[in-house]
């Protein structure tokens, strides 16, 4: 079977019928508002470890499905997180259509960090960049608070061909282990999106390792980013999209006491209105393309 055509044979009737909704939706909307809507993925694909490959989930394994269900999604704009370059190699070859842009991870050779990807036949990239959430930004590599590992995060300035419409998309991957880390991570975050014009669209994705009590979040909130699934869903909690490669099977194990809330966020600013958000849980025969799910959100502006 051709790797193209094996997202046909997946078995998702319920996702595939959700996005049949979400298509119809937006495609009404944009009859209605003549504005096209944008598609944005966030998608922690996962570092290739060892012990994964041990256990069946390295990316040898599911990289196929990785790659079958974000093409699934066909959207215009994808944020990833743990993508090295071997993932970032595989996807843009089974997804040529897409340009893409990430600082390195490395001084001595391009390690790809928190990528971003976007339609070459829809966007225009205008300029570039990022910085790293440290005491010293412009330091590569450079890290601070107690933070586990280095972090940034990457910005690109697009247009819209078919409305020259600008706006801004920002990625990031905040830390894992320093609380400290990520609430003034997402405060770097905040200031550097506050000064653009009002008017300008923004949206940011990123697995903020926070749930919507951390002090992150709040951060992000009260620095007037709005998240899109909230948007769309309302202020419950959506359930957790860290699963450790175990689906549903992960909130059994812990016994719905929130230990895997919702970490991952697709955030907006400026005059945006969400369409669509959703949490994707697609898997086959107990695999899933990632740890995480990924997110999608539909907006207009």
């Amino acid at each position: 079977m051709k790797r193209r055509s094996f997202l046909k044979y997946l078995g998702l009737a319920a996702s595939f019928s959700g996005l049949a909704r979400t298509a119809r939706a937006a495609t009404e909307t944009a009859a209605k508002t003549g504005k096209a809507p944008h598609k944005i993925l966030s998608c922690n694909v996962r570092v290739d470890l060892p012990q994964d490959n041990k256990a069946g989930d390295g990316w040898q394994h599911r990289r196929a499905l990785c790659a079958d269900v974000i093409q699934g999604q066909q959207a215009d704009l994808i944020g990833l997180q743990e993508a090295q370059m071997k993932h970032l190699q595989y996807l843009k070859e089974r997804m040529p259509e897409y340009d893409s842009y990430a600082l390195s991870y490395a001084l001595d050779d391009f390690r790809p960090a928190n990528a971003i990807l976007y339609r070459r036949a829809r966007y225009e990239l205008i300029s570039c960049g990022g910085f790293w959430l440290s005491q010293t930004p412009h330091v590569a590599v450079s890290k601070s608070w107690d933070s586990a590992s280095p972090r940034l995060a990457n910005w690109v300035a697009l247009k819209d061909r078919r409305s020259g419409k600008e706006f801004r998309f920002w990625n990031t991957h905040l830390d894992h282990i320093s609380h400290e880390a990520r609430a003034k991570g997402a405060t770097m975050i905040v200031q550097a999106s506050e000064p653009f014009p009002k008017e300008l669209p923004q949206f940011l994705t990123g697995d903020m390792n926070a749930h919507v009590n951390h002090e992150a979040i709040k951060n992000y909130l009260a620095g007037g980013w709005r998240d899109t699934y909230q948007a769309v869903h309302g202020p419950d909690e959506p359930g957790f999209t860290f699963h450790a490669f175990q689906g549903p099977q992960y909130a059994q194990r812990w016994g719905g006491k929130g230990i895997g809330r919702k970490i991952d966020w697709i955030f907006y600013r400026g005059p945006v209105k969400t369409l669509a958000a959703e949490i994707i849980r697609d898997g086959k025969n107990g695999r899933y393309p990632s740890d995480h799910y990924f997110l999608s959100a539909t907006v207009e502006f």
